[in-house]
């Protein structure tokens, strides 16, 4: 485990999950990409921190309290000029324990999720499932033991009843499943080398297109020590 990691996670410990900001971080250092961020804490960096992402953008809050942005009304996509940010930042800044706001770039593409889990039987399971409604009502995943190889993850996507929805369904763009099974191996290396301190990882969405799979959201919940 890198040093910048075990800091991250070590100062994660009191909340008992991960900023995040800062699981992208970890995610990126990884070798998985992440969508372009800014962590802004004033009015000031706010803007400026806009400025480097570009509108429209999604803004969220940074809160130790708030797990569950969505829950809150702690995010919100699309925003589209200064005067709309200035507004998001006010609203998010009277939530429980806000510490800034998070500004994500808006991404293309079609949606996959990653997620692990420790299972006390069988070690780190990693999922991989297609997003949105899919994953929802159809419940459509694979299941794998971490960590996995190129070959298992092209077998995983390859095993999902909506695998069409990658492959160019109704006009959608083609998803590079090979970049989508490389992302896959990356994750399930990262499951893997934290074991011992993450008790699950959600990244979802994943947005996937021709050229990259990229993690626009992430959660990583540690252990109970």
């Amino acid at each position: 485990m890198k040093p910048e990691v075990k800091n991250i996670l070590n100062n994660s410990v009191k909340s008992g999950w991960v900023l995040e900001p800062l699981a992208k971080e970890i995610i990126k250092s990884y070798g998985l990409a992440a969508s372009k961020f800014v962590w802004a804490k004033t009015m000031e960096e706010v803007l400026q921190g806009a400025k480097k992402v570009g509108y429209p953008l999604v803004a969220k809050i940074v809160s130790e309290k708030i797990i569950h942005k969505s829950d809150v009304g702690g995010v919100v996509v699309g925003v589209r000029d200064n005067n709309q940010m200035l507004e998001v930042f006010e609203k998010f800044s009277k939530l429980d324990g806000f510490d800034g706001v998070l500004l994500d770039e808006m991404l293309s593409g079609s949606e996959v999720i990653f997620g692990s889990k420790n299972d006390a039987q069988f070690g780190v399971v990693v999922m991989i499932g297609i997003g949105g409604t899919a994953v929802e009502v159809y419940k459509d995943v694979a299941l794998r033991m971490a960590p996995v190889t190129k070959e298992i993850a092209v077998a995983a996507l390859h095993s999902l009843k909506g695998i069409k929805l990658l492959q160019g369904y109704r006009g959608k763009e083609v998803v590079n499943l090979e970049k989508l099974a490389q992302a896959v191996v990356k994750f399930s290396d990262m499951a893997y080398d934290l074991k011992d301190e993450v008790e699950s990882m959600d990244l979802n969405p994943v947005m996937c297109n021709k050229d990259k799979a990229t993690v626009a959201d992430a959660r990583i919940i540690l252990k109970t020590k």
